[in-house]
This record gives structure tokens, C-alpha cells and sequence, in this order.
């Protein structure tokens, strides 16, 4: 298969394209794959580390504060279209695969163009405007979560779940006693997005130093960014701080509690593998769809949200107490986080790409 994959701006649209990429390669050995993504974003430095040829194009997100800064993004939206066309004419792909990111709409269009295949994977429960886009187009809609198969042309759409649950469930777990943690003691990962987020990195320092004396242990991933904040943090010998781990999903094999937002990837590593979560929505994306991702976790008992507002050291150390000192109510999060999971999205996607190829 010769396939482009575009996708880009977080980790949430990063790793389940990366994903797919993997899934293909395992499948057909002699695949040739081109990424393309934004030139100025994460995934211009993360994805040529898994030796996987990149070409970055310039493109910004829509300003929604100010109409005529959109000027601006009109004229990147076309460039990137020509630029897009032109890879497009020069690798001849069977498929052009869209993940998730603002990039996909001209890199997806372009591809309408020139009357290439076009398949996309929908992570939110709430499709954002670029697959809302995309999705008049597309030969194929893949999407995370049941609730959004009624948001797209039924004839069109495919429940897949997200392509991260298939990659946690064959990842080879990282023991917590290699980052010097006691394998004896439950470990709890906080992690705020793979970017990391100025509100929570304030509330995360307050409550850092509230685990002296825990019979668990905590591991702090702060983003790149926000690292520097936290080196004069009080905290004690159970809690360890890192900027970032592109092997987390090894790591929370062998992890008892996660704290982190409602990010899509993060729904399928969790559901996937059983994993007891509390989850904090961001309230800054679009459509609020990271809450309304976290609630069909809660509805089924298989998370605790906090809101960004209400989260507080009082709250959360409580919130983690009582999950870990009642043993029923814990099994019961881990039952039901796993009812929801589905381990074979990537093949499930890979699947669908071939019916389109034919």
C-alpha cells in the first residue's frame, strides 16, 4: 500500500495516525508511507524518529475571536492545497489518510482533487470543523465512539474505535521500577495533554506536595513547556516529575490510577487495558467534546470527572484515597473502563482502507 497519513498539532492526533502507520506496515511490509503535517508543530520533531518520511506544510487553526485574521488563514488554506497536490502528484498514493488536526482540510481536499481515495478518523465524540469538512467528501469516516455514529452520513460511517487501544494492548509494559518507583506501592500518573496546560500546571504544583506520606506513588509529566515551573516544588521521595515520555502508554501498563484530561487517545488507552481514571475535561476545546467524552466513561462507571474548576489538592487527594482504600468500588472501574475498550481499532481502520483501495 502506498498511503499518505496527514494528521498533526497534538499528541491526540499524532500517535493514532502513527498508529495506522504501524498497523499498515505490519500488514504489508513493502508499504510506502509519507506523513504530512504542520511544519511548526510536534509532529515536524516526533514522527521522523520512527524513520517515516515527513514534509511539513504552513498552516494555522481558524481565529474564531477576530473573523478578519481569518484573511490570513485563507491564504495558508490555499497555499497548503497547491503544496498538498503537488506531494500528492509526486508520491501517487493508493489512499490518503486523515487523523485528526487542521492540516487534514487542505491536505484532504487536495487529495478530493486529485481524485485520490479519502478515509478519516474522527477521535472526539464531537467531530471538529475540519472532518465536519472533510466528511462531504470522504470515501470513509472512522470514529472513536458510538455516540458519534449519528453525526455523519450513515452509508459513510464506520465504528471503529480509536487505533491507541490496539497500540497499548501490544506495546510491551514499562515497569514503574525503571523510572525508580517501588514495585510493591500503586502508581499514579498525572498528565495534562501531551502539550501540558498553564491552568493546571498552577493547580498540580499546589497539589504535589499533599502526597508526602501516601502509601502510593505519583508521577508528575508536566509538557516540555511548564517542566522549568516545577523545579523548586517541594515534594517528596513517592513523587517523581518528568517533562515528557513518548513511551507513556508502555508505562501505564503498569499504573493503578490515571489523572489526566479527556483527550480521545486517552479514552482508548484507558478502556483498553482497564485503566481507573479521573478525568479532568479541558473546557478551552471546541464543542466542550472532551467532557462529553469523559461522560460516556462516567455514565457506564468507568471514570471520575472533576471539572477544571472544582479540581483542588482537598478534591483530588480525596478522589484518590477513596478510590484506593475501597477494593470493590476500584474492580468495579476497572470492569467497566474495559467493557468499553476495543483492542483491534487500527486493524478495524487498516480493514476499511483496503475496502476503499478495493
Amino acid at each position: 500500500m502506498r498511503a499518505i497519513v496527514v494528521a498533526g498539532g497534538t499528541g491526540g492526533h499524532i500517535y493514532p495516525a502513527l498508529a495506522i502507520i504501524n498497523k499498515i506496515k505490519e500488514q504489508e511490509k513493502d508499504s510506502e508511507i509519507l506523513y504530512i503535517g504542520t511544519s511548526d508543530r510536534m509532529e515536524k520533531d516526533l514522527v521522523p524518529k520512527f524513520g517515516i518520511k515527513f514534509v511539513g506544510l504552513e498552516m494555522v487553526g481558524l481565529n474564531r475571536k477576530n473573523i478578519f485574521a481569518n484573511v490570513v488563514v485563507l491564504k495558508k488554506f490555499c497555499l497548503a492545497i497547491k503544496r498538498a497536490r503537488e506531494e500528492i502528484r509526486k508520491f501517487k498514493p493508493d489512499i490518503v489518510i486523515g487523523a485528526g488536526g487542521y492540516i487534514t482540510a487542505p491536505v484532504l481536499y487536495a487529495a478530493h482533487l486529485e481524485k485520490t481515495p479519502v478515509l478519516i478518523h474522527e477521535q472526539n465524540s464531537i467531530p471538529g470543523l475540519s472532518n465536519k469538512f472533510i466528511s462531504s467528501f470522504a470515501d470513509k469516516i472512522c470514529v472513536s465512539l458510538p455516540n458519534s455514529l449519528e453525526l455523519f452520513p450513515k452509508k459513510k460511517v464506520a465504528y471503529t474505535g480509536n487505533p491507541r487501544s490496539e497500540e497499548i494492548i501490544n506495546v510491551t509494559k514499562r515497569n514503574k521500577t525503571t523510572l525508580g518507583f517501588n514495585e510493591n506501592k500503586r502508581l499514579v500518573v498525572i498528565v495534562m495533554g501531551s502539550l501540558g496546560s498553564t491552568t493546571m500546571t498552577l493547580k498540580i504544583k499546589e497539589l504535589i506536595p499533599e502526597f508526602k506520606n501516601k502509601d502510593y506513588q505519583v508521577l508528575v509529566i508536566t509538557g516540555n513547556k511548564y517542566y522549568d515551573d516545577y523545579k523548586d516544588i517541594e515534594k517528596s521521595a513517592n513523587v517523581k516529575i518528568v517533562p515528557f515520555m513518548e513511551d507513556l502508554i508502555n508505562l501505564l501498563k503498569d499504573s493503578d490510577l490515571i489523572i489526566s484530561r479527556a483527550g480521545a487517545s486517552t479514552i482508548a488507552e484507558i478502556t483498553a487495558i482497564g485503566l481507573p481514571a479521573i478525568l479532568v475535561p479541558s473546557p478551552y476545546v471546541t464543542n466542550n467534546h472532551q467532557y462529553k467524552n469523559a461522560k460516556e466513561l462516567e455514565d457506564r462507571g468507568a471514570c471520575i470527572i472533576v471539572s477544571e474548576e472544582e479540581f483542588s489538592k482537598d478534591i483530588i487527594i480525596k478522589k484518590v484515597d477513596e478510590l484506593f482504600h475501597n477494593q470493590d468500588k476500584y474492580d468495579d472501574m476497572v470492569k467497566n473502563c474495559k467493557a468499553l475498550g476495543i483492542t483491534d481499532s487500527a486493524t478495524r481502520i487498516y480493514k476499511e482502507a483496503k475496502k476503499i483501495i478495493g
